[in-house]
């Protein structure tokens, strides 16, 4: 089975939320929603941020946007004003998680899950 990047499929945005960040994922077609749906769980994510994220990763369905929406507890290091980290407001969370790769099914091609226009 091949492999997809997230970038591939879909947009992100990202922010903070106290001391964790907010990521949403945002499939550019009903196809790649679905993908995402079945593929990005909260536990992928958290493993994707293990470095980075302390605390539990709740994921959201967002169908009406083709979105999932996470967010990642215990990430940020005591948010913007008290952390020392680089990215303490979690801008860059979108971005990373776009680098994950999730298995890309027989019978779907990349066609399919990218945007038509």
């Amino acid at each position: 089975m091949s492999s997809v990047l997230l970038e591939q499929i879909a947009h992100a945005r990202s922010g903070d939320k106290g001391d964790g960040s907010n990521v949403g994922l945002i499939a550019y077609t009903d196809a790649g929603y679905r993908l995402l749906r079945e593929t990005v769980t909260a536990e992928r994510v958290k493993r994707h941020f293990s470095q980075i994220c302390f605390g539990e990763v709740e994921r959201f369905e967002v169908p009406n946007l083709r979105a999932l929406n996470f967010l990642l507890h215990d990430s940020l290091g005591g948010g913007g004003s008290e952390s020392v980290k680089t990215d303490a407001q979690g801008k860059t969370h979108g971005q990373a998680l776009l680098l994950m790769a999730i298995p890309l099914p027989a019978g779907i091609s990349l066609a399919d899950l990218r945007s038509s226009t």
